[in-house]
């Protein structure tokens, strides 16, 4: 079995008035939402990663550290709250992960890059599904994709549509 992580999929990244509004991500959760509904029906552990904030005006408790509204979640995936941009950091991910892991989410170069680079540091073999990540910009999600091949080529990078052939 493997495992799929899903990171900060959170209103904060929708919300008009926050400083850290992506803008229109609707294609990225069409496609994320098919992954997750891929890796559910293949019997594949799903946890989602969710950051809340302990001081600071974002990601509070409370409706920007909500799920966006259209995720599929269901009440049988596990639910991981963090309070660091690591989702290792005094959390129990470790417990939960198979060896395999699965990872999508927001944003490419902060929050997916440190699980990432957490999960690689302790061996685990990585799949990053990279339309289904997001980042601030088009740039900066392609220069974190390159860095990864450079600096971590046993992560495997495939679009959705690879992933799904897998």
């Amino acid at each position: 079995m493997k495992t799929l992580v899903v990171i900060d999929i959170e209103k904060e990244w929708i919300t008009k008035t926050s400083e850290y509004y992506l803008g229109n991500i609707s294609s990225f959760m069409k496609k994320l939402n098919l992954l997750i509904e891929y890796c559910r029906r293949k019997g594949h552990k799903i946890i989602f990663v969710r950051h809340v904030e302990l001081a600071g005006k974002a990601f509070r408790k409370g409706k920007g550290a909500e799920f966006i509204d259209n995720l599929s979640i269901t009440s049988k995936d596990v639910v991981i709250e963090k309070n660091k941009i690591s989702a290792f950091y005094r959390t129990n991910i470790e417990k939960m992960l198979s060896k395999d892991v699965i990872i999508a989410g927001i944003l490419t170069n902060l929050c997916v890059r440190s699980f990432v680079n957490d999960a690689y540091d302790r061996e685990y073999a990585l799949t990053l599904v990279e339309d289904c990540c997001v980042s601030v910009s088009k740039k900066m999600h392609q220069y974190t994709l390159e860095d990864f091949q450079l600096t971590r080529p046993e992560v495997k990078i495939a679009s959705l549509q690879n992933f799904l052939k897998l």
